[in-house]
């Protein structure tokens, strides 16, 4: 996503992924492919129609400042409401199995305290507050996946978001000292709500909640949820098949697709279709 994404390529409606191929995956999907970009920074956007209506897959890789780049980014080229749905994978650490998905109602922030391992004051984490998901957006996501038969089961609750795949998330090992054993203890003794980590959501709807003009003086033009897939057990150390991984997101796609075109039905006072990739389209 660079200055080659112009407002013609990319649509209002976008799911965000973190693999290139899970993007390619799902685009077959679609009902028609309009555009295909792979950008120096490593993103990938497929831009195509579903239902009859403009819908953008964005993969753009791991971490919260590759959503950064990402979410303010697509805001400046396009115009009018955006719908963002962060689908991806997740490690569970709730009752939650391999092969359930996780809808986050909320997401917060894992981040390594770099003062505590020169001082040893305070704590070597710190959890940020809670971010919520656009209500409305994540029922439509629920309602999808049930209609569509994915996954197991669906749970429900706080996404933690680590600044790091290892450390912040509590995956111990002997090389580094990162003093995190507890960590996932005290993730459950501070947020209750919380059933996984990964690390793109928190970013996202922080963003979408601060998309109000650099006055704060206007309402949110960015709405966003999150669908996970478990892909790995941390309490139970178990992780899904590589088969069954693709086989989950085949089965999902075309519902986070539903509940994107059911959530945003029609095309008024988004970006104008004049200049566009779907111009002739629709």
């Amino acid at each position: 996503m660079d200055s080659a994404n112009k407002p013609i390529s990319i649509a209002n409606r976008v799911i965000t992924v973190g693999d290139p191929q899970r993007a390619r995956i799902m685009a077959q999907q679609l009902d028609e492919i309009l555009f295909e970009h792979s950008s120096h920074r490593g993103f990938l956007t497929i831009t195509g129609l579903y239902r009859g209506l403009p819908l953008s897959i964005v993969a753009i890789g791991m971490g919260l400042s590759m959503m950064d780049f990402f979410v303010r980014e697509t805001r400046m080229v396009v115009q009018g409401p955006l719908t963002i749905v962060r689908f991806g994978s997740c490690g569970s650490i709730c009752d939650a199995k391999t092969g359930d998905v996780i809808i986050a109602d909320s997401a917060f922030g894992i981040n390594r305290n770099y003062d505590y391992f020169d001082t040893h004051t305070g704590a070597p984490y710190r959890l940020s507050s809670l971010e919520a998901s656009d209500k409305e957006l994540a029922d439509h996501l629920v309602q999808q996946i049930q209609g569509h038969k994915v996954g197991r089961d669906i749970v429900r609750g706080a996404v933690g978001n680590a600044d790091s795949f290892y450390g912040s998330q509590g995956r111990t090992g002997d090389d580094f000292y990162d003093d995190n054993d507890t960590l996932i203890q005290t993730i459950h003794e501070q947020v209750p709500s919380a059933v996984a980590l990964e690390m793109e959501s928190h970013m996202l709807f922080h963003l979408a909640r601060m998309s109000t003009g650099r006055l704060n003086d206007r309402p949110p033009s960015i709405r966003a949820a999150c669908a996970l897939l478990v892909f790995a057990d941390r309490s139970g150390n178990a992780f899904i098949s590589p088969e069954m991984s693709t086989q989950m997101v085949i089965a999902a796609t075309k519902a986070v697709f539903d509940a994107l075109v059911n959530d945003s039905p029609t095309q008024d006072n988004l970006h104008p279709s004049i200049g566009s990739v779907w111009e002739s389209k629709i």
